[in-house]
């Protein structure tokens, strides 16, 4: 299985509740904190739905 590196850089304020819980539902609570993930299709999902708010990148 693929892994991706996906790292928040842009701030959750002034954003939906759904993408405020998706972004902790990937881990990611911080600017700038980096967690890695299965490239699953959830995960590819979930990261779809943030993309303007994360960069990801393969491991």
């Amino acid at each position: 299985m693929a892994k991706i590196k996906v790292k928040k850089v842009k701030s959750a304020i002034n954003r939906t509740k759904r993408q405020k819980l998706t972004l902790e539902a990937l881990g990611l609570k911080k600017i700038g904190q980096v967690v890695e993930h299965d490239a699953t299709p959830n995960i590819l999902g979930m990261v779809k739905k943030v993309e303007h708010l994360v960069s990801v990148e393969e491991a």
